[in-house]
């Protein structure tokens, strides 16, 4: 039987694989014979405090360049690429905590028990108000919803919403899934932060975006008379602005925060990107002694910033898990702690709040970004003005427009009877202050510039940068859909210093590079609720707060200290970084020893400190005192009893006075991460860390 006749491919087929195969190898050959190749092998290991082995990854990276030379009309055509490949094997040596065994059977806070309704504490599952109890025990419609089914969302392999960070105090928490996706398929987000084990130990090797490409990119020139337009097209990296840590012109590509939360080096975990750069390069011109002018376009789909998911190491503002919690909500239903009234903890059932729905932009012509940066030096100034139209790369979530299922009336809902404001068979509505969420990732138009200076007298760099956006969105409990829009204006003033310490060295002097991020959100709201139907701008220490959580103007101050010996081979460091507003703190020593021109190690410790987490400043409105389903949600109509509603709670009239909005009670979660910033998310990630490196 020939192979045509068989089941296995036709043997042409296979004859022109092997040709091509052959004629691969041929091409590769002789390409490795005039390129560059270098690269490095690296082993990192982290021990987090209380968690163990945060990370035991081992990774390694090719580089590959070569300088291919003139092409017809082209000039300097060269190709350049690197890649990356890694595994991480503390999803298998640590699994309690980040793999298939995290998590388990949870328990969640009733506050209601001090007023005598329930226990302290009650099981995912076993809310007070349910399906089974909500009509006998709190005279509530025979045809509500409330409650879910538990064999669809097992008490198991879950957390407590922030409960590393703080206990429910009275706020809003819930389950969050915290397995692989592989392991437990919960709280899906649809292609964002739901990554299997697989995907998780290795990204770059199971990157649907083919990640373990770091660059891949041409070079080339086109002389204009004495002028050059020159062309960088490829997957890269491209880098605006002049400062580290802080993203205030750097918008282009996203930024993977799972690898490190904020404290890698952001040449490290920028997510390149297939972006066409031209620049046409004038020289001298006028009274200017360099000027320049830059295109980007960044035609590669839309993606957005990694921050990591439920039950990873490294998860920025513990978003990821917040997300996951509030899908497995929608998905499935789940139990939520000092909801009704404020105290009582409610089990909800499907589609009745959380997370519907990734609005995840397709690739289109009109989805791609777009940016312009002028630049000059003019003596010891170097300038630049940019502007730039993207895509946020940190997601909105957006209330308002997404029909939830009244838990009242439930799917129950009688045809013949009629509630007011309650369309639909079901209740199934858009319902303003629900907590019912899309999440979208919306158009943002910047402006900016950057200016740097170098002092002679002083022998210092000075940088400045700055940038104005529109477009961006956050979260707002005064807002009908729990968001608004509001420019923002961000800037970074650095200067950058050598230093003699001559007790310590004689013969090197040690870098100090000190820099302060500010923020300002220029439409920002924020209210003290005063629970009379009535409110007042937030002073002092007003306690029920609501509005936008995001501070109004905020600070970060950051110091690196570095110094040499041994002929630079010794490398001792210090990091210091400071969040005003949040009263956060972070010191990142290390020392970085060049064992010889291969060999390298690094032995450092990152330890936060600060204001703890569950400080009442970081307490927010959570819009669950928020009048949604009217005439249900009128604080005394749900026939709970006065000795369970807290103290100062409006009564029905003030409440019909003010709608259906807030009016005010507050807890940790979700919306204090915005208080606390990623510096106070990450209190309990004091961290050891130890690298190897091998370079060749």
């Amino acid at each position: 039987m020939s192979l045509k006749q068989g089941r296995g491919m036709p043997a042409a087929v296979i004859g022109i694989g092997v040709l091509v195969l052959m004629s691969f190898l041929t091409v590769t050959q002789a390409f490795a014979e005039k390129t560059k190749w270098n690269g490095y092998v690296e082993s990192a290991t982290y021990y987090r405090d209380e968690v163990g082995w945060s990370k035991a990854r081992l990774a390694a990276q090719l580089e590959a360049q070569k300088v291919i030379g003139n092409v017809g009309i082209l000039r300097k055509v060269a190709f350049n690429a690197a890649f990356r490949v890694s595994y991480d094997a503390v999803y298998e040596i640590n699994d309690d905590e980040f793999g298939d065994n995290a998590g388990g059977p949870i328990m969640l806070e009733n506050a209601a028990s001090v007023a005598g309704v329930g226990p302290a504490l009650v099981p995912h599952g076993g809310g007070i108000i349910n399906h089974e109890t909500a009509t006998t025990g709190f005279g509530l419609p025979p045809t509500n919803a409330f409650g879910f089914d538990t064999t669809r969302n097992p008490n198991q392999g879950m957390v407590v919403l922030g409960d590393h960070l703080h206990t429910a105090k009275g706020g809003v928490t819930f389950g969050v899934p915290v397995r692989p996706f592989d392991e437990d398929p919960r709280g899906s987000l649809n292609g964002y932060m739901d990554a299997d084990k697989d995907e998780l130990a290795s990204p770059e090797l199971f990157s649907d975006e083919c990640d373990w490409i770091r660059e891949m990119y041409v070079d080339a020139s086109l002389p204009i008379g004495e002028k050059s337009l020159n062309f960088r097209v490829g997957k890269q990296q491209v880098v605006w602005g002049r400062t580290d840590l802080f993203r205030v012109l750097d918008v282009i590509n996203p930024v993977d925060y799972s690898r490190n939360n904020i404290y890698d080096e952001l040449e490290d975990i920028r997510i390149p990107m297939w972006i066409f750069n031209m620049e046409y390069r004038n020289g001298a011109t006028g009274f200017l002694d360099d000027f320049n002018i830059q295109l980007v376009w960044n035609f590669d789909k839309f993606r957005p910033n990694n921050l990591g998911q439920a039950g990873t190491p490294n998860q920025i503002l513990n978003a990821g898990s917040f997300f996951r919690g509030m899908r497995n909500l929608w998905d499935n239903g789940g139990t939520v702690t000092n909801f009704a009234t404020g105290m009582v903890t409610t089990d909800f059932g499907p589609h009745q709040i959380g997370l519907r729905d990734v609005d995840m932009p397709d690739w289109e012509l009109s989805n791609t970004q777009v940016g312009l940066k002028v630049e000059g030096v003019w003596g010891d100034f170097g300038w630049s003005l940019n502007g730039m139209n993207y895509r946020s790369q940190l997601p909105s979530i957006r209330a308002g427009r997404v029909p939830a299922i009244n838990p009242f009336i439930g799917e129950y809902f009688p045809a013949d009877t009629i509630y007011p404001g309650h369309p639909g068979e079901n209740g199934a509505a858009n319902r303003d202050y629900l907590i019912a969420f899309d999440m979208y990732f919306p158009r943002v138009n910047m402006v900016g510039g950057s200016i740097d200076y170098f002092s002679q007298a002083i022998d210092t760099v000075f940088r400045i940068e700055g940038a104005y956006t529109q477009g961006e969105e956050f979260a707002n409990t005064l807002s009908p859909r729990l968001f608004s829009e509001s420019p923002v204006m961000r800037y970074v003033f650095g200067a950058d210093k050598s230093i003699f310490i001559r007790p310590l060295n004689r013969t090197k002097a040690f870098l100090f590079s000190a820099q302060i991020f500010g923020q300002h959100i220029l439409d920002h709201e924020t209210r003290r609720t005063s629970l009379t139907g009535t409110t007042q701008p937030v002073t002092g220490s007003d306690f029920l707060r609501a509005g936008m959580p995001d501070w109004e103007q905020n600070w970060i101050a950051t110091l690196l200290i570095k110094g040499w010996w041994m002929n630079d081979q010794l490398s001792p460091q210090v990091i210091m970084a400071h969040d005003f507003k949040a009263h956060a703190d972070v010191i990142a020593p290390s020392i970085e020893w060049l064992i010889s021109d291969h060999w390298k190690m690094n032995v450092g410790f990152n330890i936060k400190f600060g204001r703890d987490y569950d400080s009442s400043s970081n307490e927010w409105d959570d819009a669950r005192s928020a009048n949604m389903y009217d005439p249900f949600t009128q604080w005394t109509v749900a026939g709970l009893g006065a000795a369970v509603v807290p103290a100062g709670t409006p009564t029905a009239a003030e409440h019909q006075n003010l709608g259906s909005a807030t009016v005010g009670l507050s807890g940790l979660e979700p919306l204090g991460r915005f208080r606390a910033g990623p510096i106070g998310m990450a209190e309990k990630e004091d961290e050891f860390q130890f690298t190897f490196q091998y370079r060749f």
